[in-house]
């Protein structure tokens, strides 16, 4: 399995592909600042999920790349807030993107419980 067949790498990837068009949006003084930290944030779920899975060889570091993961995961959560306070998001998109965020922290938190259904060899 290629770690792009993830379910978590799938939905994160997808997140992070509508909050960049959501910040395209974001004004020209947020450039540096809110803009590039949600993107990154939101990036990185992905990212250390990809690294996570080919760490699998190694549990302690699998459990910790997807930690890093869930990590990045809810800082793009406060960075959601951030943009609703600051009226860059509807409502309603802010609740939509905040439910996908919900269900990629499940699905990594179902991968650290669930090692061995993800390759990572016992200890």
């Amino acid at each position: 399995m290629r770690f792009q067949d993830l379910l978590a790498y799938k939905k994160g990837f997808d997140l992070s592909m509508k909050i960049f068009e959501e910040t395209k949006t974001f004004p020209k003084e947020e450039t540096y600042s809110l803009t590039d930290q949600i993107r990154r944030s939101s990036r990185s779920v992905t990212i250390t999920i990809a690294e996570a899975y080919r760490k699998r060889e190694y549990p302690k570091h699998f459990h910790s790349k997807l930690t890093d993961a869930d990590s990045e995961n809810s800082e793009t959560q406060g960075w959601l807030e951030y943009s609703l306070a600051c009226k860059y998001i509807s409502n309603d998109k802010f609740i939509a993107l905040t439910n996908s965020s919900i269900e990629i922290g499940k699905l990594i938190n179902y991968m650290m419980l669930n090692p061995d259904k993800f390759g990572v060899k016992k200890e």
